[in-house]
């Protein structure tokens, strides 16, 4: 324990509550309720009459949509005191959200499909429903690299499974849409937040509403600094984000829509910290806090790099994460005569950044004789504590930008008898830009939690290619998709059901390098990339509304997740020269049944799942790097409730998930069982208490004995916050991440020991003024 954990960890006494049993009640109760009559109007946890236009190809309420969909307004940020953009999916039914890895790099997945490599695969992160890249699992480059959450968030929808194979290339598992706020109520706001047992300072501002009759408005953003809950990364945290948007209301329902935004933000990327294995556990090394431990503050020398032209350059190993985005978008929604709708979405963006993460490239032991401290005030003197070889991943994204339009027309054809028919046809067209660069290169670190130190080792090079020169890499591509679409959704009374199909056409080209053991590339033999190919992805589904508090709903898809880098670095170079008779791509069918119910303060949306996923996978961080064929077979149950009583409310989701290997064997990091609990109570007019509880059963991951010899423990993290109304106007709200300093692993390595672990406690307080 270090002198960070203020506040013990307090113990489970015999015959305390676990929170999966709470949330299984919880929604257990809800589905007792409904055999009580209500005997007066109750809210709707769940918001099952909210329309949602996520995955949906015409707007619909959840109560007759035949997928499962989960949605957070922007107040329920405070209530999972959610750190980052990726953090509040940790708060959804079905999602698994690893992020760990601070404001982005996360690790996400859905109802045991599997994480197999960073990023999210099977899920598209979109924007105002589009995507913000086109491939959810680009190393070093995923898309919440270039998303964040600020003051202009107005509403997070999350659909799982269902039609997102439909209704997004290369989404079988899910859409996560983050919605922004277009002006539609006058007003703003000003937050400003404080870490105040760590280094943070934020601004939040943002402000909306009409500039004539027919316009409105909305513009905001954010600007902080500090250094992520880690004493390791003084100072790394520092950038902001400002985007707006102007809507002209036209007649009807129609509208045209413009939209900016800028991203200009540096932050730490927490990597894997160096641990023991005993016996299939992991153990921390003393002075090594998986929570608290970041190597930003060693006496780092600029990191000189190989560059895609044969070149060098340098760069500062503190820059950490950079993300940069210039990006524009229009949308428009008018009625085309003749009964028809047209709707379109566009948007560009220029991505770039740097990804720089200290990765341990060995395991830790005591430093040989002749070790000395190479930078500081200390440098040349004697060093004879334990040190470890950190692998720094440099990557420079010189361009991950995305074009992207998504043009659809409807019509609605009255079938008499109450009866509708409704047809969309779209057409989906996208340009993805691939434009990156590897390089690892290894020094030797004292193996501090706080204050590492850079040191000479005899006999090792600091600065020189890590792990043998095998990962200087570099990639200029560029991936052009073009997916016809067509649905068809009939009302009939009760029922709500659609068929639809997508035909998914991409085309890739550019080239590929690989270096020489890290020296230079041979200019002179590019590795092509240029083949296409096409897929077929279809979903049909329906939903019937026993009541008007009571419906069930059943779906069955078949969609496909595409690779980019995957299948490039590592594989044979026929695999994308045009050569391969086929291009491998990551399949997934999908079946699911489900209810929906409300009544007496309580709500339960309840989904049995099956999947079936294909796959082909390079991760990076396996010793030796390889390229493999994976298949998996997941069952389970996703129950999300709501219940509201008096001054009380709560919500709560429990997936279970059976899932399995080729091999009989659960997937790497596959939890039975993933939860969420987030009760708060509104006392008075001015006080509101709530707890956000986020925890899973145990799992099994990799290391250096082979593929799924490590435990991964169970764990429960509580967030906590407290929030007070000073005024009509401000609002005083402290808030805790891991307020029991809960040490929650998400992830091993093999080759090494080696682990990734949630941040610990952190405090903060927030004031805000709205206008």
């Amino acid at each position: 324990m270090t002198s960070n954990h203020l506040i013990p960890r307090i113990p489970r006494c015999p015959g305390a509550v676990h929170p999966i049993a709470v949330a299984i009640a919880l929604v257990l109760a809800g589905a007792g309720a409904q055999a009580q009559e209500a005997a007066t109007a109750a809210p709707d946890g769940l918001k099952l009459e909210a329309v949602v236009v996520t995955g949906s190809s015409s707007a619909k309420s959840k109560m007759k949509s035949s997928v499962a969909i989960s949605t957070i307004e922007s107040e329920g940020v405070t209530a999972v005191t959610a750190a980052s953009a990726t953090d509040v999916l940790r708060a959804v039914p079905g999602i698994r959200a690893e992020a760990s890895g601070g404001e982005s790099n996360a690790n996400v997945a859905v109802r045991g499909i599997p994480v197999s490599a960073g990023g999210a695969r099977y899920i598209q992160f979109q924007e105002d429903g589009l995507p913000i890249l086109q491939f959810g699992d680009i190393a070093f480059a995923t898309p919440d690299t270039w998303m964040r959450a600020d003051a202009g968030f107005e509403r997070l929808e999350v659909v799982r499974g269902g039609s997102a194979a439909l209704l997004a290339t290369g989404a079988p598992g899910g859409i996560i849409n983050f919605i922004t706020k277009t002006g539609l109520e006058q007003g703003g706001s000003i937050q400003l937040t404080k870490g105040l047992d760590f280094e943070q300072t934020r601004v939040d501002i943002g402000y909306g509403g009409r500039l004539a009759p027919k316009t409105r408005f909305f513009v905001g953003g954010f600007y902080r600094t500090g250094d992520g809950g880690r004493k390791g990364a003084d100072g790394t945290e520092n950038g902001g984000q400002i985007r707006a948007n102007v809507t002209f209301e036209l007649e009807g329902k129609s509208f045209v829509r413009f939209s900016v935004k800028h991203l200009d933000d540096h932050t730490p990327t927490f990597m894997p910290t160096p641990v023991k294995y005993v016996n299939g556990s992991i153990q921390e090394i003393p002075g090594l806090d998986p929570r608290r431990t970041a190597f930003y503050n060693a006496g780092w020398p600029l990191d000189n790099t190989l560059t895609a032209t044969n070149g060098r350059a340098t760069s500062n190993i503190r820059d950490g994460l950079v993300a940069k985005s210039d990006a524009f978008g229009a949308e428009v929604d008018l009625d085309a005569g003749g009964g028809f709708r047209l709707q379109d979405k566009f948007s560009w963006s220029k991505n770039s950044g740097r990804f720089i993460g200290i990765f341990p490239g060995d395991d830790v032991a005591a430093a040989p004789a002749g070790t000395t401290i190479a930078t500081g005030a200390d440098a040349g003197k004697a060093y004879t504590g334990n040190k470890f070889t950190a692998v720094v991943f440099n990557t420079q994204v010189d361009n991950v930008g995305l074009m992207a339009n998504d043009l659809k027309f409807s019509r609605d054809f009255d079938l008499g008898g109450g009866s509708r028919l409704s047809a969309v046809a779209g057409l989906y067209t996208s340009v993805q830009k691939l434009d990156l660069t590897w390089n690892f290169n290894q020094y030797s670190l004292s193996a501090d939690e706080n204050g590492a130190r850079l040191l000479n080792v005899p006999g090792v090079i600091n600065g020189a290619p890590g792990f043998g020169g095998c990962c200087s890499n570099t990639q200029d591509s560029k991936y052009t998709t073009d997916a016809p679409y067509l649905v068809l959704n009939l009302e009939s009374g009760a029922l709500s059901a659609d068929i639809g199909v997508r035909r998914d056409n991409q085309k890739a080209s550019g080239a590929y390098y690989q270096s020489n053991a890290g020296l230079s590339y041979d200019l002179s033999k590019p590795n092509v990339i240029d083949y296409d190919f096409g897929r077929t992805s279809y979903s049909l589904g329906g939903n019937y509304a026993l009541s008007n508090d009571l419906s069930v709903f059943a779906r069955y898809s078949d969609g496909a997740a595409y690779n980019a880098d995957r299948i490039t670095f590592f594989n044979s170079p026929d695999l994308v020269n045009g050569r391969s008779p086929t291009i491998p791509t990551n399949k997934v069918k999908q079946a699911e049944v489900g209810v929906k119910l409300r009544g007496h303060g309580m709500s339960l949306f309840a989904t049995l799942f099956h999947a079936k996923t294909d796959e082909v996978n390079v991760d990076v961080t396996t010793t030796p790097i390889v390229a493999k064929a994976n298949s998996y077979r997941s069952n389970g149950l996703e129950l999300e409730g709501s219940a509201q009583v008096g001054i009380f409310s709560v919500l709560g989701g429990l997936t279970y998930t059976s899932a399995k290997q080729a091999d009989g064997r659960a997937p790497k990091r596959q939890a039975k069982v993933v939860y969420q609990l987030t009760p708060t109570a509104n006392i008075g007019d001015a006080l509101t208490l709530g707890l956000g509880i986020v925890g899973t059963t145990k799992s099994r991951d990799d290391g250096p004995a082979g593929p799924l010899t490590i435990t991964l423990p169970a764990y429960t993290v509580v967030n906590a916050f407290a929030s007070y109304a000073l005024t009509p106007r401000a609002t005083l709200t402290l808030a805790a991440n891991n307020l029991l300093n809960e040490l929650a692993y998400t992830e091993s390595n093999d080759g090494r020991g080696a682990a990734r672990a949630y941040t610990g406690r952190t405090v903060k307080a927030s004031l805000r003024y709205s206008f």
